[in-house]
């Protein structure tokens, strides 16, 4: 949760189009994790032809959240962007039942409902001519998008390790954005290739694998409900790094949205 929690502050900071930062994230990411694979011989080989599909989607719902995450960042602030994102157990919690025919539970639709009662006190006003509001609207299509991929990865992890499982995702989302190229201006990875090299390796190839390799342990609803530390500290990093202060109504959405880490840890240890 703490390497993942780099992505709000580092995303603030880099101001390459979010596109470009994340094709370029995909392929610094990808290299080290095909590096870390061949060195420590983890195979890279899917032993089914049907699990090719749904690392496709995956590897398309990853891209499409993290784009949607980035343009959030930039329109808002690191607090509104992740707490934004931070709802994803709230649709985790309804789609997971659906989709992979688990026992519904009342409790995670209740502690999502919470989550999205913090949302209410994060926007100053519910025009969408205001950035802020912007960017919780893409924030939370990006919670959509995220909360869609870790449930399609659920099953996959049993038969996979997680950096096999980031490692062909990340090969769609570079292959997919490759375009961004000859759309926007790249010029600017010259001057901010630390931040995104960080990016890629700390966030994203470290971070992104062992939180799929924690759902071999963990229901998807309780493992996303517990990793909404991360706004925790993001925020801190925002605002030791770019002197970021919440508001006070931000701080009390995030405050509710948080709550739901702490009922859900409660539950899970009980």
């Amino acid at each position: 949760m703490i390497f993942m929690s780099t992505s709000g502050p580092l995303g603030r900071y880099i101001t390459m189009p979010p596109p470009v930062t994340i094709w370029w994230r995909c392929l610094a990411a990808m290299a080290f994790l095909g590096l870390f694979c061949w060195w420590w011989k983890i195979s890279l080989k899917i032993h089914n032809k049907r699990d090719n599909s749904a690392l496709l989607i995956g590897g398309l719902l990853l891209g499409g959240h993290w784009i949607c995450y980035f343009f959030a960042l930039q329109y808002s602030t690191v607090a509104i962007g992740m707490l934004s994102l931070f709802t994803y157990p709230a649709f985790t919690a309804i789609l997971e039942p659906i989709i992979l025919k688990t026992r519904f539970r009342v409790s995670h639709v209740l502690l999502g409902a919470l989550a999205m009662l913090g949302i209410y006190f994060l926007a100053p006003s519910f025009d969408l001519k205001d950035d802020y509001t912007k960017g919780i609207v893409l924030g939370l299509i990006s919670s959509v998008l995220y909360a869609l991929r870790n449930i399609f990865l659920k099953h996959k992890v049993e038969r996979y390790p997680g950096s096999t499982l980031m490692f062909y995702q990340l090969v769609v989302v570079t292959v997919l954005l490759w375009p961004v190229l000859f759309l926007w201006d790249t010029s600017g990875i010259a001057d901010q290739w630390l931040p995104t090299l960080t990016l890629a390796l700390v966030t994203t190839a470290i971070g992104h694998t062992l939180f799929v390799m924690s759902f071999k342990h963990f229901s998807i609803s309780t493992a996303s409900i517990i990793s909404s530390s991360q706004p925790i500290y993001g925020i801190i990093m925002g605002i030791v790094f770019l002197n970021e202060i919440p508001s006070w109504n931000t701080v009390i959405g995030g405050v509710l949205i948080i709550t739901t880490v702490v009922v859900e840890s409660i539950r899970s240890y009980r």
